[in-house]
């Protein structure tokens, strides 16, 4: 039956991880904020050589939206050169169980990749038979 007191609510916005996930699982996201929590607050040019198959320009936006969403704090120290350091916020922290729950999840990959293996060498076709 039916609850008469649910509104017509597409599942993916009714569904209360759908912004979690937009938030932090976003390319790029996850990898920034590992490097932020695990060796602490970093420069640009730091987190470029860190993580190494990101480009200049999506680290700056990704950097942008981090700081705009309060999982990064930017701060700049206006010396001569001006340095700009980041670092990964409270709000920013508070996700770490959720990365660690994920982690240890993560023991399962090699039945996922077995799994994909297994659907891509079944037969998902099978031949139709046609009447003579």
């Amino acid at each position: 039956m039916i609850n008469d007191t649910t509104t017509d609510v597409a599942p993916e916005l009714a569904c209360p991880i759908t912004p979690v996930v937009d938030v932090v699982f976003s390319r790029w996201t996850t990898p920034i904020l590992w490097v932020l929590n695990e060796y602490g607050r970093h420069r640009f040019v730091e987190l470029e050589r860190r993580i190494t198959t990101i480009t200049p320009k999506v680290l700056t936006e990704r950097l942008r939206r981090l700081e705009r969403d309060g999982l990064v704090v930017r701060t700049y120290h206006p010396e001569v050169p001006p340095r700009v350091e980041y670092e990964i916020s409270d709000l920013g922290r508070s996700l770490a169980p959720l990365f660690a729950a994920l982690s240890e999840w993560s023991v399962n990959l090699d039945k996922v990749e077995q799994a994909r293996l297994d659907y891509d060498t079944r037969d998902h076709h099978p031949s139709r038979r046609t009447s003579l």
